[in-house]
């Protein structure tokens, strides 16, 4: 019994460890051919920091990644600002006229193609121009709004789901002792739905800052996004200056993952 538990358990360890390899192992290798000196990307030359001083040049990357810095909090914070008030709608008022309509118009960016919602957003802002000279050409407001709409599905999902299990009855004796709707919804509310809106906001953050798609429907030459200039370099060949790139994504990531665990921790 124990030979056939401790087979079992060596079985599930191995599978663990190669499905962590398979995810982390191609990153790992990123962040080592970083400091490859060879331009190739698959020889290794000695190890260097040059491709690091390189992007650090490199005046297209740098604003690309600049803008899609802005896009991100402007459309995270557009996203989860939308959301939670799309998401306190579908909890508290269930039925209402055009409740399944509206229900169904926010969950339809989840399910509907990217091609699609870029494509139409192109035309809105085609014909929004051409009737009212608004947006005018596309820029980074083309963009937010575009990124807004595809996020603030998967932000109101989030809050949503965090509203549906919330206790009402803090709610309802705060309203009791003559608290107005609103003091309601600001002091006891949102504290209590805190960390929903802190994942929907970090994932309308990711999703926007990973966009390829939309961007490249809605983006002009004025405004170009880092996704946009990495899979134009990429198409000419996979440079070491795009491995560094990458792992200072990485390093920022890992350190916003280590800075929002210890944060929750010291909450708990």
């Amino acid at each position: 019994m124990n030979a056939s538990l401790s087979g079992r358990a060596a079985s599930l360890y191995t599978m663990l460890a190669l499905g962590y390899a398979f995810l982390y192992l191609p990153i790992v290798l990123l962040v080592i051919y970083s400091f490859n000196a060879s331009r190739l990307v698959t020889v290794w030359g000695g190890f260097s920091t040059h491709w690091y001083a390189e992007l650090l040049h490199d005046d297209k990357v740098l604003d690309a990644a600049w803008l899609s810095l802005k896009v991100a909090v402007v459309t995270a914070t557009g996203a989860t600002v939308l959301g939670t008030l799309a998401s306190v709608l579908l909890v508290r008022f269930k039925r209402y006229p055009g409740s399944t309509l509206f229900a169904g118009m926010v969950a339809a960016p989840l399910v509907m193609p990217e091609i699609i919602t870029g494509l139409a957003m192109l035309l809105m802002f085609v014909a929004m121009e051409q009737t009212i000279g608004w947006p005018a050409g596309r820029s980074m407001t083309t963009i937010v709004i575009a990124h807004i709409t595809f996020c603030l599905s998967f932000v109101t999902v989030v809050v949503r789901s965090r509203l549906a299990q919330m206790d009402m009855s803090l709610e309802e004796a705060a309203m009791d002792l003559g608290a107005r709707p609103l003091k309601v919804f600001l002091v006891i509310t949102l504290p209590l739905i805190a960390p929903a809106l802190m994942a929907g906001w970090l994932l309308a953050f990711t999703l926007s800052v990973d966009d390829l798609v939309i961007s490249s429907f809605v983006t002009g030459p004025s405004a170009t996004t880092l996704p946009i200039v990495i899979f134009s370099k990429v198409r000419l060949g996979v440079s070491p200056e795009i491995n560094a790139l990458a792992s200072v994504f990485v390093a920022f990531v890992g350190c916003a993952i280590a800075l929002g665990g210890t944060l929750s921790r010291k909450q708990d």
